[in-house]
């Protein structure tokens, strides 16, 4: 089987609603279609990659090259985990967590979005609450970080309810023009204080080499 040679196909987090995991070619196929359709209101660009104005067809490409290139490029010092988050046996989104030099650092980013007819269902903070756990209680970070634009007013809710503080601003070039996006950080402390989601963790201990444990 395939996680015998890549551990992290057999990486699985459950919610009370959601399973996430890495995407074999069926359903990397599904998140694509997926995204295909859309992820955001056409209006706003709420990523820096600027898929809104992508054709269709690009944007999907885009996605299984996106994961392709994590695959190929994936070593211990330097890791992004892509994963397809799945309700009802469909898929709804994907959520990454990513590191650079994790074992010295102990600390990840993450980063998500879900297609537009699952927004607003509670599925976001889900999502990054399993990354959260898999971070600090399955691989032992002392911080996560998340950035969003200013008027990514979904993405800050699911910081704050996760306990996240705010990081500072970055600055980025948006359709042409300035736009200021919002660094948000969390810490162990305070994610136990707001860890309130269940989340199991399986398939983990053949892995904690790959994420450089």
């Amino acid at each position: 089987m395939i996680a015998d040679q890549w551990p992290l196909f057999g990486l699985v987090l459950r919610t009370p609603r959601l399973e996430l995991r890495l995407p074999g070619l069926e359903l990397l196929a599904e998140l694509a279609e997926l995204a295909k359709g859309g992820v955001h209101d056409p209006a706003v660009q709420p990523f820096v990659a600027e898929w809104t104005d992508a054709p269709p067809e690009r944007v999907a490409a885009g996605v299984l090259q996106w994961s392709w290139n994590a695959w190929a490029r994936w070593q211990p010092e330097g890791w992004s985990l892509g994963l397809v988050a799945i309700a009802g046996g469909r898929v709804v989104g994907t959520q990454a967590i990513e590191a650079s030099r994790f074992a010295d650092l102990r600390e990840v980013g993450t980063g998500s979005w879900l297609g537009r007819a699952e927004h607003g269902k509670g599925y976001g903070t889900e999502m990054r609450a399993a990354v959260l756990e898999l971070a600090f209680t399955g691989l032992g970070a002392q911080f996560a970080t998340s950035e969003a634009f200013e008027d990514n007013h979904a993405s800050y809710a699911v910081s704050r309810k996760l306990g996240y503080a705010g990081d500072g601003i970055s600055r980025h070039v948006i359709r042409g023009a300035p736009l200021i996006s919002r660094r948000l950080r969390l810490d162990r402390a305070g994610w136990e204080a707001a860890r309130t989601i269940p989340v199991t963790i399986e398939g983990l201990e053949p892995c904690l080499p790959m994420f450089g444990i």
